[in-house]
């Protein structure tokens, strides 16, 4: 069965896969060679938009972790973006 994960890019939504933080999603906002900088927010799948969450951190991810496992972090789609 193929991979259907596409290739990190900016703008992108995931969502965490531990169970400790069900519901957290981060948007890429930059990448690097080993790192996407993401800002946690607030996605509503059933419309698409996501909204930055007030005093949401930013972070960096490994890309690795980028994949659908248990660890990892799964595809959302990309968001309509709202401030």
């Amino acid at each position: 069965m193929p991979d259907k994960t596409p290739t990190p890019a900016p703008g992108q939504i995931w969502a965490d896969n531990d169970p400790r933080c069900e519901g957290r999603y981060v948007r890429i906002v930059t990448i690097d060679d080993i790192h996407a900088a993401v800002r946690q927010v607030a996605y509503d799948p059933s419309t698409g938009i996501a909204v930055d969450v007030p005093g949401g951190r930013r972070t960096r991810i490994r890309l690795d972790r980028l994949r659908p496992t248990s660890s990892g972090y799964r595809y959302v789609g990309d968001a309509e973006t709202t401030a």
